[in-house]
């Protein structure tokens, strides 16, 4: 009978976190470097060599692959003859394990978690409580399969109660279209068949802790049906050309992973959770000798992929920024920005929206008259950093905030992550504006061209506030032109087409 003590318990769980905070799972890095040399479409092969160049930065320096540090998701195995030598429940040790990686000084992760989900939304300050699955199984260990899960791929989760006799492949090929890029493509998808609808989403969320090995699974050829749907599945996506970060391309999915469960003769549920560019998950088993121990990747299996910028990208000065350089600027164009801009996600947002609608205006101190916000939450920083890593947030939920914002301050563009909806395309074309994106995966390479920051408003928002960063040659593309053309239409577009007619590709 093996006894698990409560510190090793805490310790192990706060260390798998701090692991996957700056090391990806080897198996990822492995599929994408593959993904990356067949890589066609220019955009994705500079956004996925972005991705893989933030990624071995993270492992030298021991900081966040995302900004988003996630929120914390842990199965647990708990063997039936194992005895806790432990005063706290398990979700309460979980929750201790979660606060004591998140407040690490050397490596401060971003708190994320609010609660009071509907009214408050009051950010508790540790990312705790974490999301916990236990399962009582035969056995005297412990196994932990854990994640940080980002909002951005979570806000994609997708599920349906299909009938029967519908076709399971129809269904995702119509669904990941409507998911957008926000999820940061390549990355995975997870899906869980059957049982009932809570039980396909479970499925869905624990089939992502499983390796990426499409291209072994190809080479010795699928086993049974579900091998067959997955690698059916893996192919049809890929042939949609939405591509990293959405841009088009060859390599939408790394993997596509289907776990299953008997159901109701009536029903067929399914859902779909994606895994973004930033893929976090650890898995390790306690047998009572101790805290658990990680392996540490070297930095040889890493690809030798630098990321350096496009030597014909045009250098904008955002102190001089005026509406008639904006309107110079072409979908596609490769822009390095220096200079001063302002931040902003939707608490900041909501919070403007609400001072206008009272009459007050915008708070002292902030003026965005022809300057450029920047959609990201960031990482607090340590040691020297003028701040923690600093990728773009999912952009479409400011849409609905974008015509106020151009028409009441003055603002000029919009730096975000993936594709506007609707509402802020029409916006951005009305006043003739214009949206940037950043990689979302590289947040760490981004913040690398952070050289200054201070909060400006809203300092209770937290990561949430209002900041005034300077940059130095700050990475972006414009998605969204001041004419309306739109990279995210185009680029897919593109390369379902060039998939079409290379039958090499498909």
């Amino acid at each position: 009978m093996a006894t698990i003590r409560q510190d090793d318990f805490i310790q192990s769980i706060a260390d798998a976190l701090q692991h996957i905070s700056y090391y990806h799972p080897l198996d990822y890095i492995h599929a994408l470097a593959e993904a990356y040399e067949r890589e066609q479409g220019p955009a994705a092969k500079d956004a996925i060599a972005q991705i893989l160049t933030n990624s071995r930065m993270c492992a030298e320096g021991h900081r966040p692959i995302c900004q988003d540090t996630g929120i914390v998701v842990v199965f647990l195995q708990v063997g039936m003859h194992v005895r806790w030598d432990a005063t706290l429940s398990v979700q309460e040790m979980v929750d201790e394990g979660v606060r004591r990686a998140y407040l690490l000084p050397e490596n401060v992760l971003r708190a994320s978690i609010v609660a009071d989900p509907a009214f408050s939304r009051k950010n508790t300050r540790d990312n705790t409580p974490a999301v916990v699955h236990t399962e009582i199984v035969p056995g005297d260990t412990v196994d932990v399969k854990l994640a940080a899960k980002g909002g951005g791929s979570e806000n994609k989760s997708r599920f349906a109660m299909l009938n029967p006799s519908d076709s399971i492949v129809e269904w995702v090929l119509k669904t990941v279209p409507l998911m957008g890029a926000g999820w940061c493509p390549p990355g995975m998808l997870g899906i869980g068949i059957g049982g009932t609808a809570e039980k396909a989403m479970l499925m869905a969320k624990a089939s992502l802790m499983e390796p990426i090995d499409m291209a072994q699974l190809k080479k010795r050829g699928p086993a049974g049906k579900l091998e067959e749907l997955r690698i059916e599945l893996h192919d049809q996506v890929n042939a949609l050309g939405i591509g990293a970060q959405g841009l088009g391309g060859l390599a939408t999915v790394l993997d596509v992973k289907i776990f299953d469960y008997p159901t109701h003769a009536a029903s067929k549920p399914i859902a779909m959770i994606p895994n973004c560019a930033a893929t976090r998950h650890a898995h390790f088993t306690l047998d009572g000798s101790g805290v658990a121990v990680l392996p540490v990747p070297k930095l040889s299996d890493w690809p030798a992929v630098t990321w350096r910028p496009d030597a014909n990208a045009k250098r904008v000065d955002l102190d001089t920024l005026t509406p008639e350089v904006v309107r110079t600027w072409q979908a596609g164009d490769r822009l390095l920005l220096s200079g001063k801009l302002l931040t902003g996600r939707d608490a900041a947002h909501k919070r403007i929206a609400d001072l206008f609608a009272s009459g007050q205006g915008l708070p002292a101190g902030v003026d965005f008259t022809n300057r450029v916000i920047y959609y990201v939450g960031p990482v607090d920083p340590v040691r020297d950093e003028a701040v923690g890593p600093a990728g773009p947030t999912t952009a479409t939920r400011m849409d609905k905030f974008t015509g106020m914002m151009l028409e009441k301050t003055g603002l000029l563009a919009m730096i975000g992550k993936a594709e506007r909806g609707p509402v802020g395309l029409e916006a951005i074309r009305k006043h003739r504006a214009a949206y940037l994106m950043a990689v979302g995966g590289a947040a760490y390479l981004v913040s690398k061209a952070i050289r200054s920051s201070r909060v400006v408003a809203f300092e209770d928002l937290g990561m949430e506030a209002i900041y005034e960063f300077t940059v130095d040659e700050m990475p972006v593309t414009v998605a969204v032109d001041s004419a309306g053309n739109n990279v995210h239409e185009t680029g897919p577009r593109e390369w379902q087409e060039n998939i079409r007619r290379l039958p090499v590709l498909a």
